[in-house]
């Protein structure tokens, strides 16, 4: 599976590109209008060799992988955001809401990670979310619980005056490990105030994942694309990233997550491969601060998930066992993927396989 993949003979049709390759190869970083000319260009294989070059930089032929399970305690949720499928009011036909028993009868010992986030339940009182993280630290010492989103920490605020300080100071204490990356979707004000005028703000965001990494909670970072966003934006996202991640360095990994047009249809024309290949290449090279890149295969299906293996991307995520959110938007990945599929879609794009832990601890190394 070799060196680093040498880029000094690539020469694109694009010149913007060969600009871009320069400032690479001296390890500059890339500004705001690289991103743009990156999103802009039509030269999409020697965008991935650019990615896989940077990719392999950090992190050499290895990709990674998890044993998770998604848990998505309720989808009752206080907010209507026009891009959800998922939310449920009370009383409507398809609305949940989990017990502890029947979260603790989802995880079983083999499982190295439990993701969670849900709806903004309107009744649940904070108690109840310190007694599941309790409850499952108790029954598994040992496995590490990323619960959470900046837009649930701030509606713990909001709802019961519980300052995010001491919200993430008490589930830390109960056994939370790390947060997800979720809640904030895009930063633009304008899609903000479009799509989800109720959850808390970009500038909300960034300071409750702030607070966390000053607590000694890594967490995850995304960006919802594919819907009502401009080129622009994204690069700003992007950009706003990086700033924190240079003030805190708490950021484990970036997960591109592809809008599902689901029952909501925010657009015509929703992401293609080609657009997912883009996302994941861009945040590679715009993101140069952050170690991990995911090839989300939830959101853009097995195939394209491997293809972004060469794109940039170093990890699959898990193989979660099951998951509401985006398949309540009618994704088309299936439910779950088992360590031997992961494994498989690893080896198929010429990568050495890694079973890791949340914090990207090597379990398992396939090299075989």
């Amino acid at each position: 599976m070799g060196n680093l993949l040498e880029i000094d003979n690539l020469i694109s049709v694009d010149n913007n590109l060969n600009k871009i390759s320069e400032k690479i190869q001296k390890g500059q970083r890339l500004d705001f209008q690289d991103g743009v000319n990156m999103f802009n260009t039509s030269d999409i294989h020697s965008l991935g060799k650019l990615a896989d070059y940077k990719k392999r930089q950090i992190s050499g032929d290895k990709v990674y992988f998890v044993l998770n399970r998604h848990i998505n305690p309720t989808n009752i949720c206080v907010l209507s955001c026009s891009f959800c499928d998922f939310a449920k009011k009370k009383g409507d036909k398809d609305a949940y809401e989990m017990t502890v028993d029947e979260i603790l009868n989802g995880i079983d010992d083999e499982m190295n990670e439990v993701h969670m986030v849900g709806g903004h339940h309107p009744t649940w009182e904070f108690d109840y979310y310190i007694d599941i993280v309790k409850s499952i630290r108790e029954k598994h010492p040992d496995l590490h619980i990323k619960g959470f989103t900046a837009a649930e920490i701030d509606y713990f605020h909001r709802r019961w005056k519980i300052d995010p300080e001491e919200s993430l100071s008490r589930l830390k204490e109960a056994g939370l490990t790390s947060m997800p990356g979720g809640g904030a979707e895009v930063f633009s004000p304008r899609v903000h105030k479009l799509l989800l005028p109720g959850k808390s703000k970009a500038s909300r965001w960034q300071e409750i994942h702030k607070i966390a990494h000053n607590q000694g909670i890594k967490s995850n970072c995304t960006m919802l694309y594919g819907h009502i966003e401009t080129i622009e934006e994204r690069v700003d996202h992007f950009i706003q990233l990086r700033d924190l991640q240079d003030e805190t360095k708490g950021f484990l990994a970036f997960i591109p997550l592809q809008y599902q047009t689901g029952t909501t249809q925010l657009t015509d024309n929703p992401a293609t491969p080609i657009d997912d290949l883009k996302m994941i290449s861009i945040a590679r090279l715009m993101l140069d601060n952050v170690d991990h890149i995911k090839s989300y295969w939830v959101t853009i299906g097995e195939e394209t998930a491997s293809i972004g293996l060469n794109f940039g991307a170093d990890d699959l995520d898990g193989t979660i066992k099951k998951e509401n959110i985006m398949h309540a938007a009618k994704a088309k990945s299936p439910g779950g993927l088992a360590r031997e599929k992961m494994v498989y879609l690893i080896k198929e794009a010429r990568k050495i396989p890694v079973e890791r832990d949340a914090l990207y601890n090597e379990v398992n190394v396939y090299n075989d």
